[in-house]
C-alpha cells in the first residue's frame, strides 16, 4: 500500500479560451495549469477539480485526451505527467448548490469515474440549472436527489465546507445531514468535507458524523492555495475506485492523516459583524448582535455554531477517526512571498516538502535564518494566530 497526497476541491476560473468558469476563481485556474501545479510544486498527487460538469471544461478536457497530455485511468480519473518520474491523477468532480424544503441552500461535490460519466451528468442536470457553463449553479433538485443521480452513475457524493455560514448544509441549513436527506440518503453521502473553519476534534462532537470519513482539502480559488488542506490517504494506487475504496475505509484503503488549517485561520471560524467587521463569539441563547456597533447583521462563526448544535461537549472521535495535522500554509507566513516559495520549491522539490520535511539549515540557506524559524514554527504550532471571521481569513501574528 502507497501514501498519496489528495486535495479533493480546486476550482477552475477559466477555460482554455479565456471563457469563464467560475467567476470569482482566478484567471490563470485552467485545468491543465492546475494539474501542473498539482503535480509540480504544491506536492498534491492527486487533485479532485469541481466545475467539470460545465461543457466548456469538458472540451478542455477532450482535447487533453486527445492530444496525448493526459490520458483515463483503468481504474477511473486521469493521469497527467508531463514527463515528470511519476504521474499525478486528476478526479473530475462537479459542486453544485441544491435546496431544501425549508429555502436553504447548500453546496455538495459529485465526482465522476470518468469524462463519459461527467458528460452524461452535465447532460442531466444541463436542464435544472441556469447556465451550465458556470461553475457551482443552484440545481432544482434535492440533496438526495443529486445524490442518487451521482451514484447512479458510479460516482462519489461530498457534502463540501458542511460548517461554514456560507453554504455549509450543517452551518447554513440544519443541525443534522440527515435532516437533509431522505430516509434512505444518508447512505448516499461518501465522506464530508470539514471546511477550512473546522478540524477534526470540531466536527467530532456532532455523534452523526462517527460513521463519515472526514476530509480536509484546500477550496482553492487560485493557483497559490491548491494542497492548503489536504489529505494523505493508503491506496494501491491513484485512482478513482482506489479513491472510491479509501472513503469507505475498505480492503486496508482509508485516510491515514487529514493535513488542513488551524481552524482560526478560516475565513468563519468566529462569528463576525458585516457592518463593521469586528469577531467575536455568541454565546448559545445570547442574541446575535455585534458588541461594538449593535448591528444585527451577524454571520455566525463555526465554533459558535458547532456550540449550538453539539451533541458532545468534547470530541468524541471514533476509532477509525485518523490524527488532524494542523498546517500554516507558507503564503501565510510573513516575510515569504512568491519569490521565496520559488526558490523553496526549487530546493525542496514542492512546496508540502518544504513546510512539513525541511530541516532548518537547509531552509536557513534559501531564505535566511528568520523565516527558516518561521516555517519550523508552524510546523510545529508555536506560531501565534489570530483568528478569522466573518469572511476574513486569520492571520499569523508576529506581536508578543
Amino acid at each position: 500500500m502507497k501514501q498519496y497526497r489528495v486535495d479533493l476541491h480546486v476550482h477552475i476560473g477559466r477555460d482554455s479560451r479565456g471563457e469563464p468558469v467560475k467567476i470569482s476563481a482566478a484567471r490563470d485556474l485552467v485545468f491543465k495549469n492546475i494539474a501542473q501545479r498539482a503535480h509540480s510544486s504544491a506536492g498534491v498527487q492527486m487533485v479532485g477539480i469541481v466545475d467539470c460538469a460545465s461543457p466548456r471544461v469538458l472540451r478542455d478536457i477532450s482535447e487533453l485526451l486527445d492530444s496525448g497530455h493526459m490520458s483515463e485511468l483503468e481504474g477511473g480519473g486521469i493521469a497527467y505527467s508531463e514527463g515528470a518520474a511519476e504521474e499525478s491523477t486528476v478526479i473530475i468532480g462537479a459542486e453544485l448548490e441544491a435546496s431544501l424544503p425549508e429555502g436553504c441552500s447548500a453546496h455538495y461535490m459529485c465526482f465522476m469515474p470518468s469524462i463519459r460519466a461527467m458528460q452524461d451528468f452535465s447532460s442531466e442536470v444541463k436542464r435544472l440549472v441556469s447556465n451550465i457553463d458556470l461553475s457551482t449553479q443552484h440545481v432544482r433538485m434535492s440533496p438526495t436527489e443529486l445524490a442518487k443521480l451521482t451514484h447512479d452513475l458510479d460516482g462519489l457524493f461530498v457534502p463540501s465546507h458542511v460548517f461554514t455560514p456560507h453554504k455549509g448544509v450543517l452551518g447554513a441549513c440544519v443541525p443534522r445531514i440527515e435532516q437533509a436527506m431522505s430516509e434512505d440518503g444518508l447512505e448516499l453521502v461518501n465522506a464530508i468535507e470539514l471546511g477550512l473553519s473546522a478540524d477534526t476534534a470540531m466536527a467530532d462532537t456532532i455523534a452523526e458524523l462517527a460513521q463519515f470519513t472526514f476530509l480536509s482539502n484546500s477550496d482553492a480559488h487560485s493557483l497559490p492555495r491548491i494542497g492548503r488542506e489536504f489529505n494523505v490517504m493508503d491506496m494501491e494506487r491513484p485512482t478513482f475506485s482506489e479513491l472510491a475504496l479509501a472513503l469507505a475505509r475498505r480492503d486496508g484503503r482509508g485516510v491515514r492523516l487529514n493535513y488542513g488549517l488551524d481552524p482560526r485561520l478560516g475565513k468563519y471560524h468566529l462569528s463576525g459583524c458585516d457592518t463593521c467587521g469586528a469577531r467575536f463569539s455568541v454565546q448559545p441563547g445570547e442574541p446575535r448582535v455585534c458588541p461594538k456597533c449593535a448591528s444585527h447583521r451577524v454571520v455566525v462563526g463555526v465554533a459558535d455554531r458547532l456550540a449550538e448544535i453539539a451533541d458532545h461537549p468534547t470530541p468524541h472521535s471514533p476509532p477509525h477517526r485518523p490524527e488532524y495535522r494542523y498546517q500554516v500554509p507558507l503564503q501565510f507566513i510573513p516575510g515569504i512571498g512568491p519569490a521565496r516559495i520559488k526558490a523553496l520549491v526549487r530546493e525542496f522539490g514542492s512546496e508540502l516538502a518544504a513546510l512539513h520535511d525541511a530541516p532548518f539549515e537547509r531552509l536557513a540557506r534559501v531564505v535566511g535564518d528568520t523565516l527558516a524559524g518561521r516555517i519550523i514554527d508552524a510546523r510545529s504550532g508555536a506560531l501565534r494566530l489570530d483568528a478569522g471571521g466573518g469572511g476574513a481569513y486569520g492571520r499569523v501574528s508576529l506581536e508578543d
